[in-house]
């Protein structure tokens, strides 16, 4: 069974006959201890703050039964590890227009439409579950600068606290027309009419982040901690 936030994505699993369903990830509605295994993969990145991104771990742990295992994957900071550069860092883009296009004007720069809530605070936030789960105290002041840079693909990261620009390649198109055949000139009028960017939120974790995430539950064993392409993985127990 599969859930996720976006109805469309789940509409598509509908049409491919798999059981799927909308929902918010702090908030499951499936019954406690009900499930063998559960997998989150690129799903607990996408939260804002240390606290929104534990409580996942906690929402995600209370589907499990006793001896339940769950799998969560997540960006890590570390897109070069162990003088190993990631399959983000290696993929080129198809075609040098296509390059252009994403890359044009994405250098990590300020951007001037704030996200909700502090990045600073969320850092200090995250810095503090690493290195000391007894001190429940996170109150840093707040920065007179708080925008989010945003990212340039396929570079490595700079912040933890990013947004990534996601281009909605086609946009509208004409009916009868497939989005594949929209074809403008990159940086054009009609490229940016055609192809909106749509900024994502990231936090990119740092080597232990995620574990000590983890590791700060009760009931909570963790059986694995691991680097994969650019991801940090663990894989939990429920006691």
């Amino acid at each position: 069974v599969g859930c996720d936030r976006s109805k469309n994505l789940v509409d598509i699993c509908g049409e491919k006959n798999f059981q799927a369903f909308v929902c918010d990830a702090l908030s499951v509605p499936i019954r406690s201890g009900s499930c063998d295994a559960c997998i989150s993969i690129a799903v607990i990145h996408h939260f804002s703050t240390a606290e929104r991104r534990l409580a996942t771990i906690r929402e995600l742990v209370r589907l499990l039964r006793p001896g339940g295992t769950a799998l969560i994957y997540v960006w890590a900071m570390e897109q070069e590890y162990k003088n190993q550069k990631s399959k983000y860092l290696k993929e080129k883009i198809g075609s040098k227009d296509t390059e252009e296009e994403i890359n044009t004007g994405m250098a990590q720069r300020p951007l001037s439409d704030q996200m909700p809530g502090s990045s600073s605070r969320d850092a200090a936030c995250s810095n503090q579950l690493l290195s000391d789960w007894e001190d429940e105290g996170c109150d840093p002041k707040p920065v007179a600068d708080s925008r989010l840079p945003v990212h340039t693909n396929r570079t490595s990261f700079h912040s933890q606290d990013l947004l990534v620009p996601w281009h909605l390649k086609g946009g509208t198109k004409k009916k009868g027309q497939s989005i594949d055949t929209v074809l403008v000139p990159a940086g054009s009028k009609e490229s940016q009419e055609l192809s909106p960017v749509f900024h994502r939120y990231y936090h990119v974790f740092r080597e232990g982040e995620l574990e000590a995430a983890c590791r700060s539950l009760d009931g909570v064993r963790v059986q694995k901690s691991y680097y994969d392409q650019g991801n940090w993985c663990v894989v939990l127990e429920k006691l």
